[in-house]
């Protein structure tokens, strides 16, 4: 069974996107800032993380970019969780994820995208 972490600041985003994966059948944690997120990853390396780019102590590519830098984690397949399509795009060309998924999240399209990257 996949394991995925959910890395998300607003815990509401987190529990719907581990309600879907759930009944999915994922097994699926959650971290609500960037550093519980890279802790945890180091701790416990999941099959997927799921992460918005938006967040408080430390942005979603700022996490991607300590990840690639870690040689122990740097195949970890990511896909980013963005309502900032515009804001975005330029920076998304850079980044070394696996795909984006847009909010509001449609739970055929995040199953769609998870299981390319499982």
């Amino acid at each position: 069974m996949n394991y995925i972490l959910i890395c998300d600041d607003v815990i509401d985003n987190c529990i719907l996107l581990q309600l879907f994966l759930e009944i999915q059948g994922y097994t699926v944690e959650f971290v609500t800032s960037g550093i519980e997120a890279i802790n945890k990853i180091r701790l416990k390396k999941p099959d997927l993380l799921l992460l918005d780019v938006m967040m408080p102590d430390i942005s979603g590519f700022e996490v991607v970019k300590v990840i690639r830098e870690d040689k122990c984690l740097q195949n970890l397949p990511i896909l980013l969780v963005t309502a900032y399509k515009e804001l975005f795009e330029p920076q998304l060309t850079n980044t070394q994820v696996n795909g984006v998924i847009y909010k509001p999240v449609d739970p055929d399209v995040l199953f769609e995208r998870v299981n390319e990257v499982l």
